[in-house]
């Protein structure tokens, strides 16, 4: 932004003139004595991050016109705003914007000044200032007029270029927005906080071969005289700035109309227009769940899904516009797996649920952007559930909250609920814990709460704040409004059920609460989002007794060290089941510890049924005994989902130091009279786990005993994969991940079979079609010489797939020979071939290969600067990248090269990375020679 002498010599007048200038008569604190330098040398007037609150945005009318042959964008917005306290200054939000022209205008849309107002700009807080030589009087109406100019963003942010090519080989381009959390203000001045809703009224000018998308339909198209075409969108609902959309393509589209009349359209560049349909079905579907789960109507006309070329996440929210990548949305049947098919649809699902949960009501400030993320993250189950049972989606629900947990068991964790300030806190919001820890104890709720209850409290915390701001707790408020008397005698049975025949021996604080109907759930879930970490509940059975303590579970402190013994509490919602009891049985651990009276003895007791608690179970050696043999004679005495949970808390247990490796590694002994794909996916995962970090680490006997071992034990579950897309999802998804390892592991068969379909396809030149739940298995095969790496390559080149290109991206990383994932990932880094969205997916795919961990993480060193001016710090993609190139260095030597590199980063993300590494170390302290000693034993 540049000003001419005679515009700041004219502002120093004015400033001379009006000494006694200033915000507000609230805002003593922030003057044009700040201390802030604005770019042209003066006082910049404002000293804080946020925004004042004092001027409070109304109506945006923004115009814009994208150039896509000079890639440069210009525009103007005019925004009403309420001024609540007298000022003489307007701070808003600007960043990378040459301002031309600003003024402030009356009531009347009249100038207050026969002059253009200059702006001060302060980068560092991305703020810019207008001063008005006239005080705006508190109650009057005025007006904001900007005009500004920038070139089209070259990253994922903000008003930015994308592009394609055609199957002939022509480079077309788009322009499209992305804004959460900071970035509206890279496409126009705006107060670019989640609190500051408003109305937008939008004009987009256009070539005629484009098309022009915003959030609301298309009111007027006008013809301009320059053979410009302007779209002027109807105004939009009070929305917040970062949900604010617009795009200019040539893409196609399909339609279809809901049952309650909402157009929905699905757009994909014109030659992936067949790629379009299931989505179109998919958002139909679950729109019109939502619609009766929340019993509010979506409340705009039309929604659009769009698949943008160059898009950094998964997807996002904007109103009325859904944009994402284009895995995320398109479905190819000729190439897609079933996973492919279940993941865009709960893609779709996360979004769609977001129209209610963050556009309808959106958090007040990011540091609780979970009740956002951590809702549209449940609801995918709920809905996809409801839409589309046969994809089977709440097995997946489990390893969410396995995701969850092991993040939340490192001392780097942080609650749900944190502060976050400038924009690279803010995007480090966007993580593990805000997404998968808040919607494991949004399930918890829900399944304390009972479903209705809990959809009941949600409808009423959406009714109330509709087009409004939350904080956490309104949402506890509103679902504690809908508990019934009913509700209450209901848990007060539950209480009771566990004391038959010892009623005198009832809790008095339990009886206390739920007698006198009342809970404070406000109380009771703050613990789980106002502060870290996941807890630990161990159980010790005697007779008809059981001891229950709780405490936090952390996968790297050791005994001795002092934060052994912090104290963490918990209201924790327990479950349980026995020998004797098919039924559950519920109880509330509000205590550091606690004493359960059963009816009689009982052989086994299994805590935490169907893993619907967010918490880890560690028994006494009676009842990991008792467990372990239960699973080896009867495991369908307990349910899919707590085999699961046993296998996952087991090892989890074993990483902390509280239950030996060979404990655990006998209880997944009985996988191989296992039938469902849940538990066994959770078994076999951690033997494949320990086998990559075993080849890392070259430990060649462990390695060559764990293969035989794996190979031998599971063999005939092997052999019996089909080559097909045959069976429910889970089987295909099975299918994928069992002859996925076989061949990796050098299974001959596997290889020989996966061979043969490698080379049938190359001898019809990619015409036939692969078997899609291992076609990735297919081309891992084929990459592993040099010119079947390099057609492999090639195919990638050409292909129209986005699902078929991420496939063959994850074979090209799998060789053994440095010089070819070197070259890709520096075909990442320029980004044409393999573009530049897909880079911190390729690097971490090289970083799990054997050979290609150091190369990663030295390339990452080397290219750091760039990488982050490719997708700035706080990103996901950046945190994929540290976590990523990291997660499997378990030595001395290798946390110390880390911990000299990350040192001078302040990301939370390096905590994460560092922490990490000590675990793995840790690891292998304890487990390695018990690895080793059970596998000669299972071998003998």
């Amino acid at each position: 932004m540049s000003y001419s002498t005679g515009q700041v010599l004219f502002f120093t007048s004015v400033l001379l003139m009006f000494p006694g200038t200033y915000l507000s008569s609230e805002s003593n604190s922030a003057s044009v004595n700040s201390g802030h330098v604005a770019t042209n040398g003066l006082p910049f007037p404002w000293s804080k991050l946020r925004l004042p609150n004092y001027i409070i945005p109304v109506h945006y009318h923004l115009l814009l016109h994208p150039n896509l042959t000079t890639l440069t964008f210009n525009g103007s917005v005019k925004i009403e705003i309420d001024v609540k306290n007298n000022t003489n200054w307007v701070v808003l939000h600007s960043k990378a914007l040459e301002i031309t022209a600003a003024d402030v205008l009356d009531e009347s849309e009249a100038p207050l000044f026969d002059k253009a107002l200059p702006v001060l700009e302060y980068p560092p807080h991305e703020q810019i200032a207008i001063f008005s030589p006239q005080i705006l009087t508190s109650g009057e109406k005025y007006f904001l007029y900007l005009e500004f100019t920038a070139a089209l963003g070259k990253g994922f942010y903000g008003f930015y270029k994308s592009s394609y090519k055609t199957p002939d080989g022509e480079t077309r381009f788009l322009a499209s927005t992305h804004f959460e959390p900071t970035s509206a203000r890279m496409a126009f001045p705006c107060f670019d906080e989640p609190i500051f809703k408003a109305n937008y009224s939008v004009r987009i000018r256009r070539g005629p071969f484009h098309v022009a998308l915003s959030n609301m339909p298309i009111e007027q198209t006008v013809e301009l005289a320059n053979g410009l075409l302007e779209d002027r969108f109807e105004a939009s609902v009070q929305m917040s700035s970062y949900l604010v959309a617009f795009i200019v393509c040539d893409f196609r589209s399909v339609s279809r109309q809901t049952s309650t009349g909402i157009d929905v359209s699905v757009y994909a560049v014109p030659h992936k227009w067949h790629q379009t349909h299931y989505a179109l079905e998919a958002a139909v579907n679950i729109l019109e769940f939502y619609e009766k789960y929340f019993s509010i109507y979506y409340p705009l006309p039309k929604l659009d899904l769009i698949a943008i070329p160059d898009f950094q996440s998964g997807a996002m929210e904007n109103w009325g516009l859904t944009t994402y990548r284009e895995t995320s949305l398109l479905y190819d049947p000729d190439v897609s797996s079933a996973s492919d098919k279940l993941w865009v649809t709960m893609v779709i699902g996360h979004e769609l649920a977001h129209q209610w949960f963050g556009n309808l009501v959106t958090m007040e400030w990011w540091n609780d952007i979970w009740l956002n993320e951590g809702f549209a993250r449940y609801m995918e189950f709920v809905s996809v559930q409801a839409t589309y049972p046969q994809l089977k989606v709440e097995d997946y629900l489990l390893v969410t909250c396995f995701a969850a947990i092991g993040r939340d068991s490192l001392n780097s964790s942080r609650p749900i609920s944190s502060s976050a300030e400038n924009p690279t806190q803010i995007k480090e919001m966007f993580d593990t814990v805000s997404y998968d820890k808040g919607a494991c104890i949004l399930h918890m709720l829900r399944n304390f709460l009972t479903d209705d209850v809990f959809q009941s409290g949600i409808v009423r915390y959406l009714r109330k704040f509709k087009y409004r701001n939350a904080k956490n707790e309104d949402l506890w408020n509103s679902l504690v409004n809908v508990i019934t008397p009913d509700f209450y005698q209901f848990l007060i049975a539950e209480v009771y059920h566990i004391y038959i025949g010892h009623k005198d021996s009832v809790n008095d604080s339990l009886q206390y609460q739920f007698a006198g109907e009342h809970i404070d759930l406000k109380k009771m879930m703050n613990t789980w989002t106002l502060q870290k970490g996941v807890p630990l509940v161990t159980v010790k059975h005697k007779g008809n007794k059981l001891y229950i303590e709780q405490e936090r579970f952390l996968k790297t402190i050791q005994p001795g060290d002092p934060m052994w013994h912090s104290f963490y509490l918990w209201h924790i919602p327990l479950t349980y089941k026995t020998s004797h009891s098919s039924t559950e049985t519920r109880h509330i651990l509000e205590t550091k510890s606690d004493m359960l009276v059963l009816n009689q003895d009982v052989d086994w007791v299994k805590f935490n049924t169907d893993m619907n608690g967010y918490y880890i179970i560690n028994y006494d050696t009676k009842g990991w005994n008792a467990l372990i043999e239960l699973l080896g004679v009867n495991h369908t005495a307990l349910s899919f989902k707590d085999r699961a949970d046993l296998i996952h808390n087991a090892f989890q247990l074993v990483t902390a130091g509280r239950l030996t490796l060979d404990r655990a590694l006998d209880l997944i002994t009985y996988l191989k009279s296992e039938t469902h794909n849940v538990p066994l996916l959770q078994g076999i995962g951690y033997l494949e786990y320990f086998y990559k970090m075993m080849q890392k680490r070259n430990v060649y006997d462990v390695t060559q005993n764990l293969k035989i071992y794996i190979l031998e034990y599971f063999r005939d579950m092997i052999e019996k994969q089909t080559w097909s897309n045959e069976g429910t999802v889970s089987d295909r998804r099975m299918r994928s991940e069992l002859l996925s390892l076989a061949c990796d592991l050098g299974f001959a068969p596997c290889l020989e079979k996966a061979r043969y379909f490698y080379h049938s396809w190359v001898k019809a030149n990619g015409t036939i079609s692969l078997p899609t739940d291992v076609m990735e298995t297919i081309y891992m095969v084929g990459a592993q010489d040099d010119s079947g790496w390099n057609y492999l390559l090639e195919k990638y080149r050409v292909s129209m797939s986005a699902s078929e290109k991420s496939k063959i991206l994850a074979a090209l990383v799998c060789t053994l020979t440095d010089v070819f994932d070197l070259r890709l990932l520096e075909l990442g880094m320029e980004g044409s071939v393999i573009r530049t969205q897909d880079l911190s997916a390729l690097i971490y795919y090289v970083a799990r290969n054997p050979s290609g961990h150091f190369l990663s993480w030295n390339f990452v060193k080397k290219n750091w600067n760039e990488l982050v001016e490719k997708f700035q710090l706080g990103s996901f993609s950046i945190r994929n990248i540290l976590i990523g190139t990291t997660g499997q260095f378990s030595s001395k030597e290798e946390l110390a090269d880390v911990s000299f590199i990350l040192f001078i980063l302040t990301l939370r993300v390096t905590q994460v990375a560092l922490e990490n590494v000590e675990k793995n170390i840790l690891w292998m302290e304890r487990n390695l020679e018990a690895l080793r000693n059970w596998l000669q034993r299972m071998l003998d």
